[in-house]
């Protein structure tokens, strides 16, 4: 007869985590939503953020465009960004900084302002995507201009292995392209305009027009 599974180890309070019953600590002061009064937002972010909002019936959808507009402004999440996206929200900058922390697409520390984002899930791993990563770092050495980093899949495995530059999808890479992207951003190019996505033929007719030929 084969041994049964030992049960999983749980803690005395039922849980695996200690602590996730523990009381609110309700001596604490409640948080609260930024004053608009003492807290300046630049209009044009207020402008975008208002207008992401009015976007959704449930204004908290707007969130993520907010911190989006917000990053473009400040260079990445700042504390000052994180207040102003709450005020002009009217949420607490708790909720702001949850949805901030949780995904990988915004920056919680200072970076530099050119972002090249290489793509390291599965499909661009198998086609050298880690490979392609490490030709990039190298060819931006310690240039505190760049942040250069391998993300979590950017949705566009049929140009694997790909990178994200400062928004602009290109791919498919080959090791010979990363001194080519660094030195386009250097010189104020445009990166790899012949591997640009937005380059790329669309049969659907209703596609938003880039403008490019």
């Amino acid at each position: 007869m084969s041994e049964q599974p030992s049960a999983v180890a749980r803690y005395g309070h039922g849980s695996r985590i200690p602590g996730w019953d523990d009381a609110v600590d309700l001596g604490k002061d409640p948080a609260t939503v930024p004053d608009p009064a003492t807290t300046p937002v630049p209009a044009e972010l207020r402008a975008e953020i208002e207008a992401a909002m009015a976007k959704y019936p449930d204004f908290r959808s707007a969130t993520i465009p907010a911190l989006h507009a917000a990053q473009a402004v400040h260079g990445w999440c700042s504390p000052e960004a994180l207040e102003q996206v709450a005020c002009v929200m009217r949420l607490t900058p708790g909720y702001v900084t949850a949805v901030a922390t949780f995904y990988d697409m915004f920056e919680t520390t200072p970076v530099g302002r050119q972002r090249v984002y290489v793509c390291t899930n599965i499909s661009c791993s198998l086609r050298g995507g880690q490979e392609m990563l490490a030709a990039v770092k190298e060819a931006a050495g310690d240039d505190p201009d760049f942040n250069v980093r391998g993300f979590e899949c950017l949705g566009a495995c049929d140009i694997a292995p790909m990178a994200s530059v400062n928004g602009e999808f290109v791919g498919p890479l080959e090791l010979a392209d990363a001194a080519q992207l660094i030195a386009d951003l250097r010189e104020g190019r445009e990166v790899l305009p012949e591997k640009q996505l937005s380059r790329r033929p669309c049969a659907d007719p209703a596609a938003k027009d880039t403008g490019h030929e």
